[in-house]
């Protein structure tokens, strides 16, 4: 299917898509050096949602996906495949196939500009300079797609950015990231169950 019929499909589908459906994706890098890295923030979101309901991901086009229900609700788990700079073809090849909405999509991400752990739902908004919402942009031909933004900024100003969102989590932030995770899944929860404005107003900056 053309790139334009794909991107028509997909606004017909945002208008008249499954409402009790959700892809929320976690951006990320495949691959063994790139765990719990600090840009690899969306994966480790997903993947904690996924063991505390005992699931596992399944390897399939364009990522790894498992699903779960959350009050009525379907909500699907894409870990794309893609790398973090192509990570739009995953995100488009899912929406349409599954026939999800767009303002159903959630798009988890790492945010340099944030202080660590900061926590931030947008229902639109520009790509910051990050090239995995950059090309989920181009891909979808819109920026209104919601985004939650963990922040990972520390105050150090000394260290080189590729270096810093590559590396693995500091001791002192692996202290504290595991209850900025239950955070993040009763935000996303929230943002199925209650909607991105309910969600911001109670959860935006904590």
């Amino acid at each position: 299917m053309g790139i334009l019929k794909c991107l028509f499909n997909f606004k017909q589908n945002s208008k008249t898509g499954d409402l009790q459906k959700f892809l929320l994706v976690g951006l990320g890098n495949i691959g063994s050096e790139y765990q719990h890295t600090r840009h690899n923030i969306g994966f480790d979101v997903l993947d904690h949602i996924a063991e505390k309901q005992s699931l596992s991901f399944e390897d399939l086009r364009y990522g790894a996906l498992t699903k779960i229900r959350h009050k009525g609700k379907t909500l699907f788990l894409l870990k794309p495949a893609t790398f973090m700079n192509n990570s739009g073809k995953a995100v488009r090849y899912w929406a349409l196939k599954e026939n999800i909405p767009l303002q159903n999509i959630l798009i988890i991400t790492d945010d340099l500009n944030l202080p660590f752990g900061t926590l931030r739902l947008k229902t639109k908004g520009s790509d910051g300079g990050h090239n995995g919402l950059k090309d989920i942009q181009a891909q979808l031909n819109t920026s209104n797609y919601p985004r939650l933004r963990f922040g990972i900024h520390l105050e150090n100003k000394g260290f080189d950015t590729v270096d810093f969102v590559l590396g693995k989590w500091s001791n002192d932030e692996k202290a504290l990231l595991e209850k900025r995770l239950d955070l993040l899944q009763e935000m996303i929860y929230s943002f199925v169950s209650s909607g991105a404005v309910e969600t911001m107003n109670a959860f935006n900056g904590k």
